[in-house]
């Protein structure tokens, strides 16, 4: 039986205390890409209660992606954006999810994350990530934006951390693996910076952490 709204904010904010969970509640969240990193965090957020996710990722579920992304087998081949949310709104149907089914640009980024009041960059590429960050960093004086390097490999998980880059922006990982190097990312590792990212999310909406 699916609870009630009242019945599922109720225990959010149990959990969570009743002033954190109405900022989350308020909150809108973009995450930019929706692989084993964008994926986890929406997980993430969503187990939260934010109010709002922006969703954003061009490609679709391949069969490749299972082992490290929040996919099932049976929707290998629908677009991740339309499949991210029905796993989404099994977990939470309260949230509201805006989805886009595109490639992010230097000449669309602006109108697509303008609405978010935190970005999650979950890019694979080098360059999709510098021209994200530097979109929102020069676009967005007040938006912060956290993003993800160096989570590929079998090294120990502790070695993943969030620091404070610049004022807005701050970074999860190890800084040092590469999936480029010929180490594969497994899912436990993955997990642990998408993780990262989400609870850093949560700090700004609390107040814990400031720009």
């Amino acid at each position: 039986m699916i609870p009630t709204k009242q019945e599922f904010y109720q225990a959010l904010e149990e959990r969570h205390g009743a002033d954190n969970q109405r900022k989350f509640s308020d909150a809108t969240v973009a995450i930019c890409g929706l692989g084993g990193l964008g994926s986890n965090i929406a997980i993430c957020l969503a187990r939260a209660g934010i109010g709002k996710l922006i969703l954003i990722d061009f490609d679709d579920v391949d069969v490749t992606n299972l082992h490290r992304q929040q996919y099932k087998a049976s929707q290998v081949g629908l677009p991740k954006c339309q499949a991210l949310k029905e796993n989404l709104l099994e977990i939470n149907p309260y949230i509201s999810i805006e989805c886009h089914n595109t490639k992010v640009t230097e000449d669309n980024v602006y109108t697509l994350i303008e609405d978010a009041d935190i970005v999650c960059e979950a890019f694979d590429k080098a360059w999709c990530k510098s021209m994200l960050v530097n979109a929102v960093l020069e676009g967005f004086k007040d938006k912060p934006i956290i993003a993800g390097s160096g989570m590929a490999g079998f090294g120990s998980a502790n070695d993943i951390a969030t620091r404070k880059v610049s004022g807005r922006l701050y970074i999860s990982g190890d800084g040092v693996s590469d999936v480029n190097d010929g180490i594969g990312l497994v899912a436990s590792r993955v997990m642990v910076c998408a993780a990262h990212e989400a609870h850093m999310v949560l700090r700004f909406l609390m107040g814990c952490e400031t720009p």
